[in-house]
C-alpha cells in the first residue's frame, strides 16, 4: 500500500479566546477559501512543516496549541493527509500577496464558516471551539537512542547518543519552536542532556538538570509533583521507565514513548485538556 501524501497546517486564532478570529486565506489557483497548510518536504517533522507553512502563507509567527482531527482526502487519486493544530499568533511580519496566496482575512468563526471552500475545513471550525484554546504546553521527550546498555562498559549515566540519537535530537530540535518552551529540564544522564541540546544551543537556553527525572532516583509521588508545579511552557527529557508512570499521574492516560519521541501534554492549569504523541 502507498503512503499517503502528508502535509500540515493550523487554525491560526487571535484576540479573546471566548471571542476569537481565525486566519482564512484565498487560493487563487484552486479559487478557494481554506486555511494555511501544505506538503512536508522531505525529511520534515510534521510539526515544523506546519510552522514553516503558516509562515510561509501569511507572514505570522505562531505557536500550536492542540491538535485538531487530521483531514484526509484524495488528491490526485492518491490518500493525502494534512494535519492541524489550533495556533495563536504572536507576531506578524505582514502578508504578501503571492502565486499561491492572494487574500488573508481575520474572520470570527461564523463569518469564517460562510466563506470556508470545503466542509473539512468548517469541521476544524467546530473543533476549535470544542476544548480551551489558551493552553500551556508540557513536551515530555523520552530520550534519543544511545546504542545498548549492555554494551557500554562505563557508568550508565554518562552513555551519550549514537548517531541515530543525534539525528533524533535534531529532529526535536525542528519541533520544539511550536511550543516555545521556557523551561529545559532533564535527567542527568548524558543521553537525556544530549537530547535537548540541539534546541537549547538553537535558542541560547540552559538545560536544568534534575535526579528526580533520572531512572535511579525517580519517586513515584515527587517526580509527578516536581513536574506537575511546572507553569510555563516547558521541554521535560527523561527515559523511558519514568514517563508512561509520569504521564498517567498528570493525565490519567498511559503513553508509552519509542526513544527520540515526546508527548505533548496541552494544559489549563493542571487540567490536561489533550494528550498527542509524535516521533522525532
Amino acid at each position: 500500500m502507498t503512503d499517503p501524501l502528508r502535509a500540515a497546517g493550523a487554525v491560526v486564532w487571535r484576540g479573546d479566546e471566548s471571542d476569537p478570529e481565525v486566519a482564512v486565506i484565498h487560493r487563487p489557483r484552486y479559487d478557494d477559501w481554506t486555511f494555511p497548510k501544505g506538503k512536508l518536504e522531505p525529511g520534515e517533522h510534521v510539526i515544523a512543516a506546519a510552522l514553516r507553512e503558516v509562515r510561509e502563507e501569511t507572514g505570522m509567527t505562531v505557536a500550536l496549541g492542540r491538535a485538531l482531527p487530521p483531514v484526509h482526502y484524495l488528491s490526485d487519486r492518491r490518500l493525502k493527509r494534512v494535519d492541524y493544530w489550533t495556533a495563536r499568533a504572536l507576531a506578524d511580519d505582514g502578508f504578501e500577496p503571492c502565486d499561491e496566496v492572494d487574500e488573508l482575512r481575520w474572520l470570527p468563526p461564523q463569518e469564517a464558516r460562510r466563506l470556508l471552500t470545503f466542509e473539512w475545513d468548517v469541521g476544524l471550525l467546530r473543533a476549535l471551539r470544542a476544548a480551551p484554546l489558551d493552553t500551556v504546553p508540557l513536551v515530555l521527550v523520552r530520550h534519543a537512542s544511545a546504542g545498548s546498555r549492555a554494551e557500554w562498559a562505563g557508568d550508565d549515566a554518562l552513555r551519550p547518543l549514537d548517531a541515530d540519537g543525534l539525528s533524533q535530537a535534531a529532529g526535536v530540535a525542528t519541533a520544539l519552536p511550536a511550543y516555545r518552551p521556557e523551561l529545559l529540564m532533564s535527567s542527568p544522564s548524558r543521553r537525556c542532556v544530549q537530547t535537548l541540546e540541539p534546541y537549547a544551543a538553537r535558542v541560547g537556553a540552559e538545560i536544568r538538570t534534575e535526579p528526580l527525572l533520572s531512572e535511579e532516583s525517580q519517586d513515584p509521588q515527587k517526580t509527578p509533583v516536581l513536574v506537575g508545579d511546572i507553569t510555563a511552557p516547558a521541554a521535560v527529557c527523561s527515559h523511558g521507565k519514568v514517563l508512561p508512570a509520569l504521564i498517567e499521574s498528570l493525565s490519567g492516560t498511559r503513553v508509552h514513548l519509542r526513544k527520540g519521541s515526546f508527548a505533548v501534554l496541552q494544559r489549563r492549569g493542571r487540567f490536561v485538556v489533550s494528550v498527542e504523541r509524535y516521533t522525532a
